[in-house]
């Protein structure tokens, strides 16, 4: 299962250049706010995740 739906849990790990994301210090803070707009004491996957999509449309855009 390695559709856009299956669960994050449920997908290979990633690899090559569109894979794995070191957060900076920013992208933990924003990941943190979100787990805490959210009402939770600390980030969980979803909030990574989302933090380092950004990360990467953004350092797309910066390509184009």
């Amino acid at each position: 299962m390695t559709s856009r739906t299956a669960k994050p849990w449920d997908r290979k790990n990633p690899a090559g250049p569109g894979g794995h994301v070191k957060l900076t210090l920013e992208q933990i803070e924003q990941a943190k706010a979100r787990a805490t707009a959210a009402g939770r004491a600390y980030p969980n996957l979803v909030d990574n995740m989302y933090v380092a999509s950004q990360a990467r449309k953004r350092s797309a855009g910066k390509a184009s």
